[in-house]
């Protein structure tokens, strides 16, 4: 990382305190040497777009970051747009399955007829 990267704000992308602190458990769990994790963006399903996060060993210079407690997100600044006000959870679906959740995603702006099959939490059934 370099003293450049931009910091991203709260306008652009948040984290639940559960998603936080779910996040930051698993870091401790981690046995590498990380430096934080990775929001991309993946093609595909109905919407057009859909997120995933991995951990990463590196901070790229097109890269933003959003400072948390104890680790580091990080988004590269091609995909910032797409996240614009998107809000990270972990909810516990109520049938024992817990999952990161993205929130207020917005639809993708391709037009297409969509099969009415994705929420607005950034999921598709």
């Amino acid at each position: 990382m370099t003293a450049t990267n931009p910091i991203l704000t709260d306008d652009e992308m948040t984290l639940t305190a559960p998603a936080e602190s779910q996040i930051a458990e698993l870091i401790g769990q981690v046995e590498e040497d990380i430096k934080g994790v990775r929001v991309y963006l993946t093609q595909g399903g109905c919407s057009g777009m859909g997120f995933g996060m991995t951990f990463t060993d590196q901070i790229d210079e097109n890269d933003c970051i959003l400072e948390c407690d104890g680790f580091k997100l990080i988004v590269d600044n091609n995909a910032v747009p797409h996240l614009r006000g998107v809000e990270i959870d972990y909810v516990d679906r109520g049938d024992g399955n817990k999952v990161f959740q993205f929130n207020n995603v917005q639809p993708a702006e391709s037009g297409g007829s969509g099969c009415g099959g994705c929420s607005s939490a950034g999921s598709c059934g």
